[in-house]
């Protein structure tokens, strides 16, 4: 599922023997006798497979101690339509899924971020199918087809991203805000979802770069992924509605031939049509008299600044050595959400220590706040049925992670991370959690 970037042998292949030649190959399985290289060359074919496997053990607070094991196996395949066909700017891409392993969160931390990328659901799916035409010298894309949302928007250029995974928890990953769509537990059945791994939607996307450095984006998708186990069962409906992102983004000093240290700005919001009720119909179902308002809609607003701080070498060095920080916030409205404001900020060092270039260590911190409605809603409840609800407030993620580039294929990461106040102290007052995992990556 990781396709993080390579170590370039820099000897050539006369001087190296054979378990360096295989170490610094780009795929562990190699080239398959050289047909990997015509695919691409020839017919613009390429082939990509990876596997994460981890260990993650909850060492004390949550709900209770032990370790699971998960795997994610990434299948996917590009075409390049200007190699194949001569039809310039065309791209098609289809990737698959299986994920395997006994669920980690729910049973022993109960935490709504997800200590892990591979904490999901047991799935063998299709993933992505999609096109994109590229036009007026790269300036326009359109891409339709079957996505994920999190592959287009939100997406880090700088810190972590599916390409270069750096830390393991799901919200540094695409935040947890976003998931404010999702039905909320204590309500009526609402037909809505967020198309983010392994989930996806039909939809289309157009984006727009005017200058190397602007773009600006916009994408439709179907409001309520399929969640079956094969990710072929698509639902277009009225209930479920649509959801839409928009995204405006700058990038500094990230073109080839830039000088100067980069960094990567982004502005967003995202719109769901569909039905939402209030959080006030939560005192209904304690007997309160209460008039529910019905909103036929939802949104939310997102800021992501990332920024390089110091590379030792430059822009044109292959290992992009160096550091970034970021910072990430979002807001939604608290009538019809759970969560009202969520922001998670760290840094990430590649190179840190001599002759590991490729290594990565990164700390970051995450906040995900409790909607100020709830809140209330759930003290109105307390005074007449004490002991109710424990009074929601927020959940917050510390993890520090370090990742080793173990061959141009393989890596080992270790992350550490504390998880204050799991599930938010929305149902129950679970202990903060203190969380080991160590995750291995293959790609062949």
């Amino acid at each position: 599922m990781e396709t993080s970037a390579s170590p370039t042998a820099t000897a050539s292949a006369n001087d190296q023997g054979w378990f360096m030649k295989w170490a610094t190959q780009d795929y562990m399985l190699g080239d398959w006798d050289g047909y990997r290289a015509k695919l691409s060359k020839q017919y613009g074919i390429d082939f990509e497979f990876d596997y994460l496997g981890a260990v993650a053990n909850n060492l004390s607070g949550g709900l209770k101690t032990g370790s699971v094991y998960e795997g994610g196996l990434l299948g996917a395949m590009d075409v390049d339509f200007g190699k194949l066909a001569d039809f310039q700017g065309g791209h098609f891409h289809v990737s698959t899924l299986l994920i395997h392993g006994d669920p980690f969160s729910a049973s022993y931390v109960g935490d709504v971020n997800r200590v892990s990328l591979l904490d999901l659901n047991h799935c063998f799916r299709l993933w992505e199918m999609w096109y994109e035409q590229k036009l007026l010298d790269d300036k326009f894309s359109l891409k339709f087809g079957l996505m994920g949302i999190d592959q287009d928007f939100i997406v880090p250029d700088l810190y972590d991203n599916l390409s270069s995974i750096n830390f393991i928890n799901q919200t540094f990953f695409f935040p947890t805000m976003a998931f404010n769509v999702f039905p909320r537990p204590f309500l009526p059945s609402e037909q809505h979802g967020l198309a983010s791994i392994p989930f996806t939607s039909p939809g289309i996307r157009v984006r727009i770069d005017p200058t190397p450095q602007l773009y600006v984006q916009a994408g439709v998708y179907g409001g309520n992924p399929d969640q079956t186990y094969s990710g072929t069962a698509f639902n277009l409906d009225n209930q479920s509605g649509v959801l839409s992102y928009y995204e405006l983004g700058y990038k500094l000093n990230m073109a080839p031939g830039d000088k100067g240290l980069p960094g990567s700005y982004k502005f967003g919001g995202y719109y769901q049509t569909g039905d939402f009720s209030d959080n006030n119909a939560l005192e209904g179902l304690y007997g309160f008299p209460v008039n529910v308002t019905n909103y036929h809609d939802n949104y939310g607003l997102y800021v992501l600044g990332e920024q390089t701080l110091y590379q030792p070498v430059g822009n044109d060095d292959p290992a992009h050595k160096g550091l970034v920080a970021f910072v990430r916030g979002g807001y939604a409205p608290p009538d019809r959400n759970l969560y009202e404001w969520g922001a998670d900020g760290g840094l990430v060092y590649r190179g840190l220590l001599p002759g590991r270039d490729y290594d990565t260590c990164g700390l970051a911190f995450s906040y995900l706040g409790v909607s100020s409605e709830v809140q209330n809603i759930q003290r109105t409840i307390n005074q007449s049925f004490p002991g109710a609800f424990p009074a929601g407030d927020y959940e917050a993620v510390l993890e520090g992670d370090y990742k080793i580039q173990m061959t141009a294929w393989m890596t080992i990461q270790a992350s550490v991370q504390e998880v204050f106040h799991p599930g938010a102290r929305l149902t129950t007052q679970t202990p903060d959690a203190t969380v080991l995992i160590l995750q291995t990556g293959f790609r062949f």
